[in-house]
């Protein structure tokens, strides 16, 4: 084949060349940008208190288990859990972890923050501790009770003297934080309080662990503490693939804690700022439920671990304080979609 025109010089070719190559450089450029903002991870704030049940989370913030599914997830901390429903509310967190007793309260105040996944229940983690004085709940009768209202250790509190046939008249209530409770009792101001890890085991080891004990514990009503990761309708609708992916973060963090225990106390000890031993200690006061357990809770059963059985229970003792007027039906109070699918992969 012969070629038309004048033979080029060297520095000709490559004047020629970079004129043809350098639109599609640019184009190669502006798609490799493109894609990169694409890919960009996406923010997401997870309201959250300090406690045991939430290890799994921890660990997945402290590995950053989230980013390969393409997310930035920031736990923000409060240390009064009431506070968090209005802070998801409002906007200043995309979700949050709960107890499912907040869930029942916001749902019978009209708002839809709906559990999308079950994390744990409190199986010995939440208790009433008091002096060697008293020895089981009727002893309450015309005593101090520290606790923070509206919050698990109210709700523990409200039950345990129902099931033995008292009332919240029959104490004396102090408003105060879980975490103000060791000192509280350790002045010997309060004979009786109400908290959960690690404010519990504070308050064990006074006295080398002689001066207080647990009368009554979640160990007494398994299910019906229960921690839930929590999500409101707008959300669920349009951010479907993020609440995925932080549900498989924790599904990560979960299976490292199994397969590492000893660095994940040592993980979360350091969020909590207790040692790896006490991590140990505490886990055993909690059930982190496994994936082929989470479905049940979703499920009608009498057994307190289904939503079903203490979503009720809840509901009536919630009414009976006047926290709310009416008990919601159990399946505005959650979204099984997300627990469903990842169960059947």
């Amino acid at each position: 084949m012969k070629s038309s025109g004048f033979p080029l010089s060297p520095a000709g070719k490559a004047s020629l060349l970079g004129r043809l190559f350098k639109p599609a450089l640019g184009v190669a450029v502006a798609l490799a940008a493109a894609s990169a903002v694409a890919a960009a991870p996406t923010s997401m704030k997870i309201g959250t208190v300090v406690w045991i049940g939430y290890g799994p989370f921890y660990v997945a913030d402290a590995l950053d288990l989230y980013k390969k599914y393409n997310l930035k997830v920031s736990l923000q901390v409060f240390n009064d859990p009431a506070l968090i429903p209005s802070a998801m509310a409002s906007g200043a967190v995309d979700g949050a972890m709960l107890t499912y007793d907040q869930v029942v309260g916001q749902a019978a105040s009209g708002k839809r923050q709906k559990v999308v996944m079950p994390i744990d229940y409190s199986n010995g983690g939440d208790a009433i501790v008091a002096d060697s004085s008293i020895t089981k709940v009727s002893d309450f009768k015309g005593k101090k009770v520290g606790f923070n209202p509206l919050s698990p250790s109210d709700f523990l509190l409200s039950y345990a003297l129902k099931t033995n046939g008292m009332t919240d008249k029959d104490i004396t209530a102090v408003n105060m934080t879980p975490e103000a409770v060791p000192a509280a009792m350790a002045s010997g101001q309060m004979p009786i309080g109400v908290t959960y890890e690690p404010s519990l085991s504070q308050i064990l080891g006074q006295g080398g662990g002689k001066k207080f004990k647990v009368v009554y514990s979640s160990k007494n009503a398994p299910g019906l503490i229960a921690d839930v990761l929590v999500f409101d309708d707008q959300a669920i609708k349009t951010r479907p693939a993020e609440i995925t992916g932080i549900m498989k973060a924790y599904l990560d963090g979960l299976a490292y804690m199994k397969a590492k225990p000893e660095e994940s106390a040592k993980i979360i000890g350091k969020f909590m700022g207790v040692t790896p031993k006490e991590v140990k200690e505490q886990l055993a006061g909690v059930y982190n439920i496994p994936l082929a357990e989470m479905p049940k809770a979703f499920v009608k059963a009498k057994e307190t671990t289904s939503y079903y059985a203490s979503g009720d229970v809840i509901g009536q003792l919630l009414k009976a304080k006047g926290q709310i007027t009416t008990v919601p039906p159990i399946e505005t109070t959650f979204d099984a979609q997300f627990v469903s699918a990842l169960a059947k992969k």
